[in-house]
């Protein structure tokens, strides 16, 4: 009889601690509940993701449509890779007012972080190639960070896209916004060109950063019919294509810095060929060979930028 007593007071127990709720017991979790959180971009980026999600602006999350969140590269890096540990951003320290920031933050003119830093960090992968010359290059003296330019979480970075490259680099070189709105100019607002056809932004052998070693080098790489050579070469072009056309765009044809003849005689002197302008009104009665007829030299001498013709160094057809 004690031991029937015993097993009912045993059976009553148990059922109190089941039916007490959780304040005195609680089932067992599944092992699936003890898991921690998972990746959802990046590896290892769950400590991230459990704040930053796709609501974010501006949308951090976007990096997996980059090159930046291809998780089938070994190469690719996660959040902390770039941003630091920052054991103080993901965990708020107590008594602490805000959050502080990550250990590196990547924006225009920032602080907290300052651009030779958030290079660094980029530079870790993205070393060789065009950017060997990025040391000492003219984005670098001016203190500029790689995310002045360029947009890592964005799913399309503004800067290598063809359509809007030039609003990117007119955000600083705003004359040059100026000059592609003239006559003549390279085709930069149709696309069909971009800053980097000419320049290269991480640095070059040149001062202007040209993608190659001259003004003329660069502008072969388009006009090779310019090259030659020449039998009867004219000096300037030969020296710098720039002596005569503005690149960026100019109000007069061809990009010419001045209109015609007066390009020309910035070096031609008027000695065979008045300065005066003749025309079939204003013609004088003693017309001979040495007066200009019409508005341009270049009517007579087409081939300004050199010429294999039997005549000589006079640059005609």
């Amino acid at each position: 009889m004690k031991q029937v007593t015993r097993m009912l007071a045993s059976l009553a127990v148990v059922a109190l601690m089941l039916g007490a709720g959780p304040a005195t017991a609680q089932a067992p979790q599944p092992a699936e509940a003890r898991k921690p959180p998972p990746d959802l971009v990046l590896r290892g980026d769950a400590k991230c993701t459990r704040c930053h999600n796709e609501e974010d602006d501006p949308r951090l999350l976007s990096i997996g449509k980059t090159r930046h969140g291809v998780n089938a590269d070994r190469r690719t890096p996660t959040c902390t890779t770039c941003h630091g540990e920052s054991e103080n951003h993901i965990n708020k320290p107590a008594g602490a007012k805000e959050r502080p920031k990550p250990d590196r933050i990547f924006a225009r003119n920032n602080e907290t972080t300052p651009a030779e830093a958030q290079n660094g960090a980029c530079l870790i992968c993205h070393r060789g190639g065009s950017r060997v010359h990025w040391q000492g290059s003219g984005h670098s003296r001016s203190q500029l960070a790689c995310a002045s330019c360029h947009s890592v979480h964005a799913a399309r970075d503004q800067v290598l896209v063809k359509a809007t490259q030039a609003g990117v680099c007119f955000t600083c070189h705003q004359d040059k916004r100026a000059d592609i709105f003239r006559f003549s100019t390279h085709p930069l607002r149709t696309g069909w060109m971009t800053c980097s056809s000419c320049h290269a932004p991480h640095g070059s052998a040149t001062e202007p950063n040209l993608i190659r070693n001259t003004v003329n080098e660069t502008c072969y790489t388009c006009h090779a019919d310019k090259r030659g050579p020449f039998l009867w070469e004219h000096p300037p072009v030969r020296e710098n294509c720039a002596e005569c056309h503005n690149p960026h765009g100019a109000n007069n044809p061809a990009m010419l810095k001045v209109r015609g003849p007066f390009l020309c005689q910035q070096c031609h002197i008027a000695t065979q060929h008045p300065s005066t302008l003749y025309s079939g009104s204003n013609l004088p009665p003693n017309l001979a060979a040495d007066k200009m007829l019409g508005q341009q030299c270049a009517n007579c001498h087409s081939k300004v930028h050199g010429s294999n013709h039997p005549s000589g160094a006079r640059f005609t057809r």
